[in-house]
């Protein structure tokens, strides 16, 4: 019985409540905007939170947790490596051999942090489909490059010692080749001339989603199109930048040599590095900077000291990354914070001076019957539909402006059900909060007073 009357009284507040609210809904709109805005913002927040945190992740899988990479630095400016003589001519500071297997052995062998190395050489060219040529990565890559990156073998298998050691032409090709140039059929056993090299495919790796911003930040290449051969295959059939050859050296960066009388000689030089990038991996990540010290001390001692290469480790890139968003995200936060703040500071505004008006009526109430604790429950049931209508709208809002911002910046933005659930219950408790003070202001009147109120 005392339940029943229970909510027969919770009925009549709420249609009181829904009564008071539509007679001024100029008024009600204006009240809830700062919650409207703030529920926006808090689910935008985490929707911009949640893709950032996928990406992350995703970018860590793709560069390795214990990685370290290598990458050559050609020479590009003409004076880089030049130095005045005694005698004033112009000569070359050092020679250096560059970046190559040699390398990839003293590594493997001087350093007991290391796990694996991982060399990578990469050679933009074409493969041959049915007499038409397409554009096309080729790598050259050890057979620990796939393990090393955290790549799966969807089909097929990874090269062998034997296919390896002997150069034989053997290809793995990213899903994006197969389907581009064997479309609803499997790759495997087939032949794919790239260049003028026939291959056969022998594996095809698991496609991976790879952002416009890891491969720009990260100089991670969109692996779904590359072809995969073994390094020395590569070396072998197709180029090794430490082979000297009788054709005409390109135009660009030179070695001057010569004295105030003789006139000075350029001797092109170009990407004389016989790898464009290498992968070292190590045992445990609490030694990825000592293993880097060591590193750039062992290749620029092997380099003639000659710094013509770069070291980075990506995971520290990525926290700071990270970093950078998890601020971005405290600053959205504290935006959403202030909404949601003034957004309850209005409420609670408008709720005192509707107990002022209502003030004549409070007393009627109060005299026919109702006790203080009816008038409390009234304008807490009022503040809460004001809070819970702004927080429905702001959800709309806020998943509007999730889907607007992806589109039109390209930042992955990724809703969830908690942070939808966790706007409105924050919505709600902003109206039971802030409904509080003019609900008791409401009830503390005397119902004679009020009745005389004018």
């Amino acid at each position: 019985m005392i339940d029943k009357i229970y909510i027969e009284k919770l009925k009549s507040n709420f249609s009181e409540a829904v009564r008071v609210i539509l007679a001024n809904k100029v008024r009600t709109l204006l009240t809830s905007l700062g919650i409207i805005f703030g529920v926006a913002a808090v689910i935008t927040m985490l929707a911009i939170g949640n893709g950032a945190e996928k990406e992350i992740l995703a970018q860590l899988e793709l560069v390795g947790v214990n990685n370290i990479v290598i990458t050559p630095i050609p020479d590009e400016k003409e004076n880089e490596n030049e130095e005045e003589s005694e005698a004033g001519g112009i000569v070359a500071k050092r020679f250096s051999k560059g970046l190559d297997m040699l390398d990839v052995a003293s590594i493997e062998k001087n350093i007991p942090s290391v796990k694996t190395v991982s060399p990578e050489i990469v050679l933009e060219t074409y493969v041959i489909k049915k007499g038409r040529q397409s554009p096309v990565k080729l790598i050259g890559v050890s057979t620990d490059f796939f393990s090393t990156s955290n790549i799966t073998i969807e089909s097929g298998k990874n090269f062998s010692r034997a296919q390896t050691e002997n150069s034989l032409p053997v290809c793995v090709i990213g899903k994006k080749i197969e389907k581009k140039l064997f479309t609803g059929e499997s790759a495997l056993g087939k032949q794919i001339k790239v260049k003028d090299v026939w291959l056969q495919v022998i594996g095809v790796i698991e496609e991976k989603f790879i952002s416009e911003n890891a491969q720009e930040n990260l100089g991670i290449r969109d692996l779904n199109q590359d072809v995969y051969i073994p390094i020395r295959t590569f070396l072998v059939r197709y180029k090794d930048r430490k082979i000297i050859s009788d054709k005409p050296l390109p135009e660009g960066n030179v070695m001057i040599f010569g004295d105030q009388q003789g006139p000075k000689k350029k001797i092109p030089r170009g990407n004389y590095h016989q790898i464009d990038k290498l992968v070292v991996q190590v045992n445990n990540s609490t030694e990825l900077n000592a293993t880097a010290d060591v590193l750039s001390r062992m290749l620029k001692r092997r380099h003639n000291d000659m710094l013509d290469f770069e070291i980075s480790i990506p995971i520290q890139l990525l926290k700071q990354q990270q970093k950078t968003k998890q601020i971005f995200n405290i600053v959205l936060s504290i935006i959403a914070g202030i909404s949601l703040l003034i957004g309850g500071i209005g409420i609670m505004n408008i709720m005192l001076a509707s107990v002022l008006e209502r003030t004549k009526e409070i007393g009627i109430i109060r005299a026919i019957g109702a006790t203080q604790e009816d008038v409390i429950l009234q304008f807490l049931t009022e503040s809460v539909l004001v809070s819970i209508g702004g927080g429905i709208i702001g959800i709309f809002l806020g998943i509007f402006a999730s889907y607007l911002l992806e589109l039109s910046t390209g930042i992955e933005t990724i809703l969830s059900l908690n942070s939808i659930l966790l706007s409105f219950f924050v919505a709600t408790l902003i109206g039971l909060i802030f409904g509080i003070a003019p609900a008791k202001s409401a009830a503390s009147k005397s119902p004679i007073e009020a009745i005389r109120h004018e």
